[in-house]
C-alpha cells in the first residue's frame, strides 16, 4: 500500500488541479471582459461626448481663422446729415506661400523669389501709381511682407498698399500668376464733412496698432492676441476710434468682424479656404448737434475773435485772444445741439489711421474738445486754457446759497458801497466791484445779480458763511458746487472729461496761494475760486433754468443699424435735483437781468442771462481778463441754454456775449425759442407769397 504526504489521492490531486486551472481560466476570461468593457465605454465616450471637443481641437490644429474687418458705421448730426463715414478702398494684400524667413535655411533659398517679386511690385507703384505722391521703394514692400512674421503670424495676410487707383488694380488684377498669393481686399477710409463740424466732438480713428496707450483697448488687444473670439478679433490694421464719439461709440460703430478659416500646413502656410463668416456693418450714430447751428456756432466764435483784435474791449484791443469755446444745450431733454471748441481743424489727416508729422504739427495741440477738457486743447497767447474762472455767472449760485443757508432773505436790501473787507482787523484786504463802481441801494438780492455785485457776494455770502460755519465753510461750499455740476462729471458720453479745479481747496487742505478759509469763501462767492470746463457752465446754467434738475448732457440722439431700424434711443435723464423755495429760483431769473444790450438789440424773445469777467495772472503781463457768458431763453419758459468761453477777451459782455447771441438765432432758425423754426415759417411764407403771385398772373 502507498501512502502520500498530503493525505490525499491522485484521484483528488487531479481533480484539485484541474478546478485551479478551471477558475485561472474563468478570472482570465472574467478580466478579459472587464477590459472589454472599459474599451467599449471609453469608445462611446470619445463617440458621444468628446467627439465635437476633439473634432474643434484636431480642426484648430489644421485650420486658422482670418479676421475680416467690418464696414465701421456712419456718425451723422441730428437730421441725418453724415459728418463720418466709411468709403471703400481698394487694397493690395500677399499671403506667404513659402517659407521666405532668412533666418531658415528654406526661407534663404526662397529668398531671392521674394525679393525679385517685391522689386516687380515696387516698379509697377511706379509706372502706375498717382502722380506726386512717393512710390513704394522695393525695401519698402519687402519690409510690409513682414517676411520674418515678426507682425502677423505666417498665415496671415500682408497688407502691401492701400488705397489702389484703377490702374493699379487693372494690372495686379492682369498679372496676378505672376505674383503668387496676392489679392485685392476692399477696405474702407474714414472720411469727415469738410466743413470741419465740430471735429474735436466727432473724434478721430487710428489704426489698432496704434491704441496702446488707450487701456479702453486692453482687453479687445488681448482677446485679439489669444484669438479665442474670432467674431470679436481685431487687425492690426482696422480703423478704430481714439476719441471723442468714434472712441466713446467705438462697439456700435464697429459691428461685428467675419473671419476666414483657412487650413494651414505644418509650416503655417495657408493651403485652402475652408469657410467664411461675413462680417455685420457698424450701426450709424445720429448725435444731437445740428450741423447748420454748430456751423454757425463755430463762425461766430471765429468772426467775434477777429473782431477783438481790431475793437477796443476793457479799453484796449485783444490781439492775443485767439480761442473761443460754446455749448448750447437744450434745457428740457438736455440735447447738446452745439459744442464748439476753437480753433479746430481737418480730422481727415486721420483717415488712414495715421496723420504725417507735417500734418501733426499744423494741430497746435487743437484736436482735444477744448468744451469738455483744458488738457491738450488749443491756448491762448498766455496759456490760459478753456478752463476759466467763472467770474460772475457764479453770482446766481451765490446767491441761491445765501437764501438756503438762511444767510440773507429775498426782500433783503442792501446798500453798495462799492468796497468790501475781510481779514483781521488792521490787516483787511479790500475787494471792490468792477471798475470800483458803487451800485448804492439794493431794494433785493436780485439787483445784485443785476448789476454784479461782487461786495454783495462778499459781505452777505462769502464772510457770512464764514462767520456761520468757520473753515468749514470752505466744505459747505464745495457741497453745493458739487450739486450745481461743478467739479464732478457731467455724465456726457464723451472721453477725456476734465472735472474742474477747486482752487479753494477743501477745510483741512487751503492751498497758500489762498491765505484762509475766509479768503477762499470771499473770493469763490463772486467767481474767483474755481475753475471748470464750458460744458459744466452750461449744465449749471440748465439747472438754473429749470429750477434744480440737473440733466444729463446728451451727445447721441439714436443709434440705428444697417437697415435704419432704431436699436437705441435716448431718454432725458435727471441726474440729481436739488430742492429749493419757489420764491429763490423767481428772484435768481429775475436778477439774471445784465445789460447786453449791444449784443442782443432786437432780440425777440425776454431772457436770463449773466456776463462774467474773471481775472487770471498772466505773470509779467499781471491779471488779464477772460470773457464768460450764462443766458437761457426765453426767460419764462426756457428751450436752450448757453454757456460761452473767450480766453483773454476782456469783459464778457462785449467778448462773450455777442458770440452767444448769434447761437440762439440759429437755433431759432432751425428749431424755434417759441417752437416755431423761423425758416420753416419763412419758407411757408415765401411759398405763400409766391402761390399769390401765380394766381394772379392766372387772373
Amino acid at each position: 500500500m502507498r501512502f502520500f504526504l498530503s493525505g490525499k489521492s491522485p484521484e483528488e490531486m487531479e481533480q484539485e488541479s484541474k478546478n485551479s486551472l478551471n477558475l485561472r481560466i474563468n478570472m482570465f476570461f472574467f478580466s478579459t471582459f472587464i477590459i472589454f468593457c472599459v474599451v467599449i465605454v471609453r469608445l462611446a465616450v470619445i463617440q458621444f461626448v468628446e467627439a465635437p471637443t476633439l473634432t474643434e481641437k484636431e480642426a484648430n490644429q489644421n485650420t486658422k481663422n482670418i479676421p475680416l474687418p467690418p464696414d465701421r458705421g456712419n456718425i451723422r448730426d441730428a437730421a441725418g446729415v453724415k459728418l463720418a463715414y466709411s468709403q471703400p478702398v481698394q487694397s493690395l494684400y500677399i499671403t506667404l506661400m513659402k517659407d521666405y524667413n532668412a533666418n531658415s535655411d528654406k526661407g534663404k533659398k526662397n529668398r531671392p523669389e521674394i525679393e525679385d517679386m517685391a522689386k516687380r511690385m515696387a516698379a509697377a507703384f511706379k509706372t502706375f501709381g498717382n502722380p506726386g505722391t512717393k512710390p513704394m521703394a522695393p525695401e519698402d514692400v519687402i519690409e510690409a511682407m513682414d517676411l520674418e512674421s515678426k507682425r502677423d503670424s505666417g498665415y496671415t495676410p500682408r497688407r502691401i498698399k492701400s488705397d489702389l487707383n484703377k490702374k493699379e488694380i487693372q494690372y495686379f488684377m492682369e498679372h496676378k500668376s505672376e505674383f503668387p498669393g496676392i489679392e485685392i481686399i476692399e477696405e474702407t477710409l474714414r472720411h469727415y464733412d469738410p466743413e470741419t463740424v465740430a471735429v474735436q466732438t466727432v473724434g478721430y480713428v487710428k489704426s489698432f496698432k496704434r491704441t496702446e496707450s488707450l487701456k479702453a483697448y486692453d482687453k479687445a488687444r488681448q482677446d485679439s492676441k489669444d484669438g479665442t473670439k474670432p467674431d470679436e478679433t481685431y487687425t492690426k490694421d482696422e480703423l478704430v476710434g481714439f476719441d471723442g464719439v468714434e472712441l466713446s461709440f467705438q462697439d456700435e460703430l464697429r459691428g461685428k468682424n467675419g473671419y476666414k478659416v483657412v487650413s494651414v500646413s505644418s509650416a503655417n502656410i495657408p493651403e485652402e479656404v475652408v469657410d467664411i463668416v461675413p462680417p455685420v456693418k457698424g450701426n450709424d450714430v445720429w448725435l444731437t448737434i445740428n450741423k447748420e447751428v454748430q456751423l454757425k456756432t463755430e463762425q461766430a466764435i471765429k468772426d467775434q475773435l477777429e473782431w477783438l483784435h481790431t475793437h477796443q474791449v476793457s479799453g484796449k484791443t485783444h490781439p492775443e485772444a485767439v480761442t473761443g469755446y460754446a455749448v448750447a444745450m437744450e434745457v428740457d431733454t438736455g440735447n447738446v445741439v452745439a459744442m464748439a471748441s476753437i480753433p479746430d481743424y481737418d480730422t481727415n489727416i486721420w483717415k488712414t489711421g495715421a496723420s504725417s508729422t507735417e500734418d501733426f504739427k499744423k494741430l497746435n495741440n487743437n484736436y482735444q474738445n477744448g468744451a469738455i477738457t483744458p488738457l491738450s486743447s488749443g491756448k491762448s497767447k498766455h496759456e490760459f486754457d478753456s478752463a476759466v474762472l467763472l467770474g460772475s455767472t457764479i453770482k446766481p449760485l451765490s446767491v441761491l446759497i445765501g437764501l438756503k443757508e438762511n444767510l440773507f432773505k429775498t426782500t433783503t436790501p442792501y446798500t453798495d458801497t462799492g468796497e468790501a473787507f475781510f481779514g483781521k482787523e488792521g490787516h483787511q484786504a479790500r475787494v471792490q466791484n468792477s471798475q470800483g463802481h458803487a451800485y448804492g441801494y439794493f431794494r433785493t438780492p436780485a439787483d445784485a445779480i443785476e448789476h454784479s455785485s461782487n461786495v454783495f457776494m462778499v459781505d452777505m455770502v462769502g464772510n457770512a458763511l464764514y462767520k456761520k460755519y468757520g473753515k468749514k465753510g470752505v466744505d459747505v461750499w464745495n457741497r453745493y458746487m458739487e450739486e450745481f455740476g461743478l467739479g464732478v462729471a457731467t455724465g456726457i458720453d464723451l472721453p477725456n472729461e476734465w472735472l474742474g479745479k477747486k482752487e479753494y481747496g477743501t477745510s483741512e487742505d487751503i492751498p497758500k496761494s489762498v491765505g484762509s478759509a475766509q479768503a477762499a469763501l470771499v473770493y469763490a462767492s463772486f467767481g474767483q475760486g474755481g475753475k471748470y470746463t464750458p460744458l459744466q457752465l452750461a449744465q449749471y446754467t440748465v439747472m438754473l433754468a429749470n429750477e434744480g434738475e440737473r440733466i444729463k448732457p446728451q451727445i447721441v440722439k439714436k443709434i440705428t443699424d444697417a437697415n435704419g431700424k432704431v436699436v437705441k434711443q435716448t431718454q432725458r435723464e435727471v441726474l440729481s435735483r436739488v430742492q429749493f423755495d419757489p420764491s429763490y429760483w423767481k428772484l435768481i431769473r429775475r436778477g439774471m437781468n445784465t445789460n447786453v444790450s449791444a449784443a442782443f438789440a432786437g432780440f425777440p424773445y425776454d431772457f436770463a442771462r449773466k456776463t462774467g469777467t474773471s481775472q487770471q495772472d498772466a505773470g509779467k503781463d499781471g491779471l488779464l481778463d477772460n470773457g464768460v457768458f450764462i443766458a437761457y431763453a426765453p426767460r419764462n419758459n426756457p428751450k436752450l441754454a448757453v454757456a460761452v468761453v473767450v480766453p483773454e477777451g476782456g469783459f464778457g459782455s462785449q467778448s462773450a456775449a455777442p458770440i452767444a447771441r448769434k447761437i440762439f438765432d440759429a437755433y431759432d432758425e432751425v428749431y424755434g425759442l417759441d417752437g416755431v423754426p423761423k425758416k420753416q415759417l419763412k419758407n411757408q411764407t415765401g411759398l405763400d407769397t409766391a402761390g399769390k403771385q401765380d394766381n394772379n398772373k392766372q387772373q
